[in-house]
């Protein structure tokens, strides 16, 4: 069992607080990328800017930095009318629509839009009505799919188009992509809010048989993007991959999503090198461009490790999106309990607010998805909540500056600092790289051979 007889980290826990108490920059730079940069959509000038902004940040805190391009489809929006039963609905396009969409034809409500909805149902030809979550109402243990995953569902029944409705209340629009590959799909998905969608479900229900037409237009075009890499170099090949998307949607500036996760990443970095560790593992801070469009970023950095024979040296890969206020620690493997509960007890000693449960588990869409579908353990925070009830406003016109607590962007900071140096110093990290072989059966203990299979990317 690794123990404290293994790691003793009281000594440099404690600097970690105290460093990040006295002069965490994380609130700060996040404030003026918002306020400068605006939005940080991949692919647009915007996420350029952004891509630099990073590069300086970990430039000026004495990092060696370099930009890893890759090549993607961007999008955009330019314009859209939704018209359902003769009322122009308020909406909002899904990332990588068609350029050009005219779609007419009379509108068929799925419910969840899983598959099992489609059963019996003739949908050829037709316009789909989708909840985005789960249904209140529905029956226990129903799993949800992505907006991406449902729209592959309904193309492939032969759908026209395919309207989804936000759950968030008060007229919140949700965009996102509804593409699982990253390229343009052949139907336009529309996302209308909670109280227009279900006015027109209950209308439905009642028998009538409205008509949605859908008008669109958004442009499209093979550009390079850039994830901004930063290595605190080890005395090992062996390496922590520290990650968290920079880029954003384009209706807002991206504070929560992924600002404080990406910005307490850069922080971490910052910590680091102030403290002027020198660890036995190199930690490589990494913020991913393209997430928000299919896990581009992350998905060329891992396809860039394997096509150069250094995939091997990733030793564990961190993952901070969304994180924000975390108590314990997150690891996708149950290898890391002992290790975890024992670094646990020693950072609370240093900061009594890490008094959490470390959780153990796996799940799907977001930059650590690449590596786990590599055999690569992942982990990052665990137990925090989003501050100013944030959660209703992903991907949405407000997701702002205003809604990021500092404490709880500090606390990540603190937390993903002493996991990734106690990852990068232990002399043993239990959780080995699976074998491509012993994937399959991990994925599907944590029931993920489903989705995976619907968006093309079951490879077993």
């Amino acid at each position: 069992m690794q123990g404290f007889a293994q790691d003793q980290f009281g000594s440099i826990y404690p600097k970690i607080i105290t460093e990040v108490n006295a002069h965490s920059q994380a609130y700060s730079n996040l404030k003026q990328a918002t306020e400068e940069l605006g939005h940080r959509l991949t692919g647009s000038e915007h996420g350029k800017r952004a891509e630099q902004f990073a590069f300086d940040l970990l430039k000026s805190y004495g990092y060696d930095v370099r930009f890893q391009p890759f090549e993607m489809v961007s999008w955009s929006r330019k314009s859209l009318a939704l018209n359902i039963g003769g009322q122009t609905i308020k909406s909002v396009a899904l990332a990588h629509s068609p350029i050009a969409a005219h779609s007419k034809s009379p509108l068929i409500d799925l419910g969840n839009g899983l598959e099992e909805d489609y059963v019996g149902k003739d949908v050829n030809g037709k316009t789909v009505l989708v909840y985005l979550h789960i249904l209140p109402g529905s029956p226990d243990g129903i799993k949800n799919l992505h907006r991406s995953e449902k729209t592959a569902i309904a193309m492939q029944h032969g759908a026209d188009g395919i309207i989804f409705i936000n759950s968030v209340p008060q007229g919140v629009l949700l965009t996102g992509t509804a593409s699982i590959t990253g390229d343009l799909i052949k139907i336009p998905a529309v996302c209308i809010g909670y109280e227009d969608g279900m006015a027109i479900k209950q209308q439905l229900e009642k028998g009538e048989r409205p008509i949605a037409t859908i008008d669109m237009e958004n442009e499209s075009s093979r550009v390079s993007a850039r994830n901004v890499i930063a290595t605190l170099k080890g005395k090992s090949k062996e390496k922590i991959v520290v990650g968290g998307h920079l880029d954003s949607w384009d209706l807002a500036t991206g504070a929560i999503d992924n600002g404080i996760g990406s910005f307490a990443v850069i922080d971490m970095a910052r910590t680091l090198k102030r403290l002027r560790i020198k660890p036995k593992r190199t930690v490589e801070f990494v913020l991913f461009m393209g997430e928000e469009q299919g896990l581009l970023g992350s998905k060329a950095y891992v396809a860039a490790a394997e096509a150069a024979g250094s995939i091997d040296e990733v030793a564990f890969m961190l993952n901070f999106d969304m994180t924000n206020a975390p108590t314990a620690f997150h690891s996708s493997r149950e290898e890391m309990q002992n290790l975890y509960r024992d670094w646990l007890v020693q950072l609370q000693s240093a900061d009594s607010t890490f008094k959490g449960k470390n959780n153990i588990g796996a799940g799907l869409h977001s930059d650590h998805q690449p590596f786990m579908l590599a055999g690569i353990p992942y982990g990052g925070g665990a137990g925090g909540i989003l501050p100013n009830n944030a959660g209703a406003y992903y991907h949405s016109d407000n997701d702002v500056f205003n809604l990021v607590d500092k404490a709880g962007l500090e606390q990540t900071v603190k937390l993903g600092a002493a996991l990734a140096y106690s990852l990068a110093q232990t002399a043993h990290i239990p959780a080995l790289r699976l074998k491509d072989q012993e994937v399959p059966a991990y994925l599907e203990r944590y029931g993920l051979k489903v989705p995976l299979t619907v968006s093309g990317e079951w490879r077993w």
